[in-house]
């Protein structure tokens, strides 16, 4: 038979025991999911395959190829000559609206069409004895030298003189002249410069005219010989937008110690209209040489955290491991992977941005 102390013993061990205030730990630490994304020690990433879904993670299997060798210029976009051009005031004077009111930004208007008026000012009166005045004596000085000088020469002075001469008769209404700027060419207007009112001067650009569908790319190449060995040409105003172009032809004047070779973007492009003058953009010309590589999306190259060119191949079911490469481009959402991706390997070409965000 047990004892007292014994059986009041065992009760005391059987009881369970609880942590005064404040000295409770809480629950304990959760165990990690096994299923979770995560990026192991050698820099490799595991990421199930709801989790690729979910990220919308595409791979493709690459293989080594002859690619044409394409080299990356510097362009901007400019206007074409034969559908764009500006207007401007022969005469200083005021400006006064058209038939239909001063147009606006992105109005399109037709060749021909009546944009202003300048109404000339008396000021110009001045300018004009002054010119009639030395153009009188160009004549007299060229009709001295009648039979040295070409008849032509002096048949030309003669008309000025006449023309200055009818500008300033009461009948020529040079103080009350009103000039009417009209549209070079079928267009929208690109830029404006004045307001009603507002008083300009000769050869004062007042608009600017353009043809949206007929723009052009300039590019400048410091090869002297790449101009010739071209043999097309993709225009890039942003990531993953290509633009194609036609070649028209290389000028023999260097341009910023370059040599400028001129595109056309033909009609037919997707979107030309989202392109601006002046605008700056990347230039892929492509020439007749080849390189041996892999031709990957230009978004499957991210970087990695120090800093390097990788691409991830996916090894296993779950499993992409990052490899670092040396690239060149090819167009604006193409490259060449030269090194460091072997030939058959399955690339991620959708979703390595976030593969790479793993952690």
């Amino acid at each position: 038979m047990l004892d007292r102390t014994t059986v009041l013993l065992c009760l005391m061990l059987a009881m369970p025991a609880w942590a005064g205030p404040g000295h409770d730990h809480g629950d304990g630490a959760p165990v990690a999911a096994s299923d979770a994304p995560k990026r192991q020690p050698d820099g490799s990433v595991f990421l199930p395959k709801a989790a690729q879904r979910q990220l919308q993670v595409r791979t493709e299997r690459v293989a080594m190829a002859d690619l044409a060798q394409t080299v990356e210029l510097a362009g901007r976009v400019v206007a074409d000559a034969n559908a764009g051009g500006k207007v401007q005031s022969t005469q200083p004077g005021r400006i006064e609206a058209g038939p239909s009111g001063l147009p606006a930004l992105g109005q399109p208007v037709r060749k021909g069409e009546v944009l202003a008026f300048v109404r000339a000012s008396e000021s110009a009166t001045p300018e004009l004895k002054v010119n009639l005045e030395l153009a009188r004596k160009k004549l007299a000085r060229l009709e001295q030298l009648e039979g040295a000088v070409p008849q032509r020469e002096i048949e030309s002075a003669r008309i000025e003189v006449e023309s200055l001469g009818q500008r300033l008769s009461p009948s020529g209404g040079a103080m009350v002249a009103r000039e009417a700027l009209l549209a070079p060419v079928s267009g929208v207007i690109a830029a404006t410069y004045v307001v009603a009112g507002q008083v300009v001067d000769a050869r004062e650009v007042v608009y600017e005219v353009l043809d949206p569908q007929r723009l052009q790319v300039e590019a400048l190449a410091y090869d002297a010989a790449l101009p010739a060995g071209i043999e097309g040409a993709v225009a890039s105003p942003a990531v993953g937008v290509r633009v194609p172009l036609q070649r028209v032809g290389a000028g023999r004047l260097l341009k910023e110690g370059a040599i400028p070779i001129l595109f056309r973007i033909p009609p037919d492009a997707k979107a030309p209209w989202t392109l601006a003058v002046g605008q700056s953009l990347k230039v892929y010309a492509v020439t007749r040489g080849k390189v041996q590589g892999i031709a990957v999306p230009a978004a499957a190259v991210v970087k990695s955290p120090s800093n390097l060119d990788i691409v991830w191949v996916h090894t296993a079911a779950e499993h992409f491991v990052p490899l670092p490469v040396r690239w060149t481009a090819l167009d604006g959402t193409t490259v060449a992977v030269l090194d460091g991706l072997k030939d058959g390997a399955r690339v991620v070409t959708q979703g390595a941005s976030l593969i790479n965000q793993v952690r």
